[in-house]
């Protein structure tokens, strides 16, 4: 099985795209992973939890994160079966963890998070020091396919 993490970025869009290219050479079933959380600065001053729709918002935005993955999944070409995964979590934590059953896992070299200069994302960072397996990070605007591109001439 190879697992793929997606965030809805432009990277995670290249990794899935990768790892559905993996999934159909090594003919394996690609789990696709959706991870969401509810910030801390949700829980204001006190430690008590955040109100109950703030995880509810999270969740269902995870979910359209997950249905946009599955159209682009459909579009790239069928052949491969996917299993969709929403968790809630910390993104690296979740991923790393997915990767003790996993052949691969796949993840974007960025994605949402804000801090731009990093070459390397810390959810990418984590999982290529901590996963269980070994791990593709794919940078954004790559594009992959199973046929080799024409010699020029």
């Amino acid at each position: 099985m190879i697992v793929v993490g997606v965030d809805g970025s432009e990277c995670s869009h290249s990794a899935l795209r990768f790892a559905l290219e993996e999934a159909r050479t090594r003919k394996a079933k690609l789990r696709v992973v959706v991870v969401w959380h509810v910030p801390l600065a949700a829980y204001g001053a006190g430690w008590a939890p955040p109100p109950p729709h703030l995880s509810e918002d999270a969740d269902a935005a995870a979910k359209e994160v997950l249905a946009e993955a599955l159209r682009i999944a459909k579009e790239d070409g069928g052949r491969v079966e996917i299993e969709p995964i929403a968790r809630e979590g910390q993104p690296a934590n979740v991923l790393v963890e997915e990767s003790r059953a996993a052949e691969l896992l796949v993840v974007g070299s960025r994605g949402r998070g804000g801090f731009r200069e990093l070459m390397l994302g810390s959810v990418s960072h984590q999982c290529a020091l901590h996963a269980r397996c070994p791990v593709a990070i794919v940078r954004a605007g790559r594009e992959f396919a199973s046929e080799p591109e024409p010699a020029a001439e």
